[in-house]
């Protein structure tokens, strides 16, 4: 992989899967400071969600029953297409899930998704937010040039996009991200789209696209514009001296801005992860010093929280944590840590923390509730 390419978050997943998948087991706060640790107890976490194929991302309805897109398992189904990164096989085994009144079901499956051997990538459906009682929207993943999804004949047509569950489980494409990127590449890198982060508002619909280095904003008739693009974060000159920003998820702050997380591409630098805060389409770093950021979100006392899927100087050495953000460089102070291959987050409206771990694999992936 060069660092030229903007990486997907499903190859992030796939580096990732090549760790000691007994490296990890779910100690409390095994990854947190001693200082951190000895400050308070350690939070209790229990198993919310189980049984989930590649989560990718969480959202409480209205009626309080949490959802989780499901990008899918590596089963393929029908045809492939030759890509820089590799085969994209189609797999449609993409899916959402949701737990209401203590019972957890499906309620769509066979979603677009495709399975890349080669870099043992699973993508599909990735974040989910709802916009009202029975307005559900979610993004569908790719993670390469828009036109290669012609390869894949008419399925192909479905990826990198933003689409809405309708509340009888049929669903629909609403608009198409990918082809925004296709005709104004705003980062002006490689053509690449991969619809990842999800902001649903009244009549809008806000959008990160981690290929493309970008926040889109979609109208309530489907049409995509620029919001603002992210620049390039430093690297070791072995890796070409800058990695792009992949913007991951998009969230509305209690000030009214809209607060973007990074990842980072490689070689995933401890500290060159960027949080931004963006208002009247610029962005400026609010929180620094932060390392694969692949979510975030506002606790209800107005306190920001992010994700890591990993820690460690380089790649992906350690288990990811659950950090409080401090605004500048901070340093932020770890919640939880020891979250293998984390991957999203979400808060209740008690404060209690929801959190999809080993988001890279299918079958065995957890949503865990962890209350501080």
């Amino acid at each position: 992989m060069r660092n030229r390419l903007p990486i997907s978050i499903a190859t992030l997943l796939a580096l990732a899967a090549c760790q000691d998948p007994t490296a990890a087991p779910l100690a409390p706060d095994a990854g947190a400071p001693r200082a951190a640790r000895d400050a308070a107890p350690a939070p209790s976490r229990t198993v919310f969600m189980s049984g989930l194929d590649a989560p990718r991302g969480l959202a409480f309805a209205p009626d309080g029953a949490l959802y989780v897109t499901e990008s899918g398992r590596t089963t393929v189904t029908t045809n492939c297409t030759p890509l820089p990164r590799g085969l994209y096989c189609y797999s449609g085994t993409g899916a959402i899930s949701r737990k209401r009144r203590g019972v957890q079901e499906r309620v769509v499956s066979g979603l677009p998704s495709y399975y890349n051997a080669n870099m043992q990538d699973i993508t599909g459906p990735q974040h989910i937010d709802f916009q009202g009682a029975g307005n559900a929207y979610f993004t569908i993943g790719w993670g390469g040039p828009p036109t290669g999804r012609a390869g894949l004949g008419a399925a192909g047509a479905a990826f990198g996009t933003l689409a809405r569950l309708h509340p009888n489980g049929s669903w629909s494409v609403v608009a198409d991200v990918a082809a925004f990127e296709q005709s104004r590449n705003p980062d002006g890198e490689v053509f690449d789209s991969n619809p990842y982060g999800l902001l649903a508002e009244g009549g809008r619909q806000y959008v990160t696209d981690a290929g493309g280095n970008s926040l889109l904003e979609v109208d309530n008739r489907g049409a995509v514009s620029l919001v603002a693009t992210f620049p390039r974060v430093p690297a070791p000159a072995m890796f070409g001296g800058s990695a792009q920003a992949v913007p991951t998820e998009v969230v509305r702050g209690p000030d009214g801005a809209l607060y973007v997380s990074t990842l980072t591409g490689v070689p995933f630098s401890q500290g060159a992860a960027i949080i931004y805060r963006v208002s009247g389409g610029v962005a400026q770093p609010y929180a620094t010093g932060l390392k694969t950021v692949t979510d975030l979100a506002f606790a209800p006392d107005g306190q920001l929280y992010a994700l890591q899927y990993a820690t460690g100087p380089v790649f992906f050495p350690t288990p990811g944590a659950l950090l409080r953000v401090v605004p500048g460089a901070g340093p932020h102070l770890t919640v939880a840590g020891n979250l293998p291959n984390a991957t999203a987050l979400a808060i209740d409206g008690d404060g209690a923390f929801y959190v999809a771990v080993n988001g890279d694999r299918a079958g065995v992936d957890e949503v865990l509730r962890i209350v501080p």
